[in-house]
């Protein structure tokens, strides 16, 4: 199956100014994703989407394309669907299948990008795979709405008294991967198709890049995660 591996990086991000082009491990942001799909062994086309040309010179450094977008399509409140379509169509290209590799979540390895492919190529019944991390301290049941009185109402009937090990698991999008069928993508004009699975990911790595808070935090797991892949030769 054809595999376009997309990665959008805007140039207008305010949480943390420059974003995409911070270093991270002593390379661009941006550079760990661009990696990250180089290393695949299913990867058929790399594109990077940027507006900003400080993302595109990074992003040439590498053997791959970048597709420059107007700049209406990467405003604060831009949809990625609509990023994602004009790069598509840009290219003039038919793929079977569309991986979105965000720079925000940048603590994945080319192995895991080739079992989400793997699992979808597998799995002819699903349209999309997402990449999730299983959640305990963070969890609905740990959660509250407030009511008109300001009294806390659990979002879990029964839930809040539960210990960790008693609660069912639950899964949160940790933003590493998300693959989808070409068809399906056009057809629901999103990544979050119907028909989806889940790729189950360590939640130890949790990490997605909004702010400045988040990329201290990436800082400090980025070498424990390096070793750690690294030395399971990931």
């Amino acid at each position: 199956m054809r595999v376009l591996v997309i990665i959008p990086a805007r140039g207008g991000s305010k949480g943390v100014p420059q974003k995409n082009i911070k270093l991270l491990g002593g390379k661009p942001l941006i550079a760990h994703a661009i990696e990250c799909a180089l290393g695949s062994k299913k990867a058929s086309k790399i594109v990077v989407s940027t507006d900003d040309d400080a993302i595109a010179l990074a992003a040439n450094q590498y053997p791959i394309e970048v597709v420059k977008r107007p700049s209406e399509l990467a405003e604060d409140d831009s949809n990625v669907v609509t990023a994602v379509t004009y790069t598509y169509d840009y290219l003039k290209e038919d793929f079977d299948i569309i991986v979105l590799l965000q720079p925000t979540a940048p603590l994945r390895t080319s192995a895991d990008l080739d079992a989400v492919i793997d699992l979808l190529e597998k799995n002819k019944n699903a349209d999309g795979v997402i990449s999730v991390v299983p959640m305990d301290d963070v969890h609905p049941a740990r959660m509250y709405d407030l009511n008109e009185t300001q009294h806390l109402v659990p979002l879990i009937e029964n839930g809040e008294t539960l210990r960790r090990q008693d609660l069912k698991p639950v899964y949160y999008r940790n933003g590493c991967f998300y693959a989808v069928r070409t068809k399906a993508f056009y057809e629901q004009q999103s990544f979050m198709v119907a028909h989806k699975l889940a790729f189950v990911m360590n939640p130890n790595w949790l990490i997605n890049i909004d702010n400045q808070r988040d990329f201290q935090l990436a800082t400090l797991l980025y070498e424990d995660w390096k070793n750690e892949t690294t030395h399971h030769g990931i």
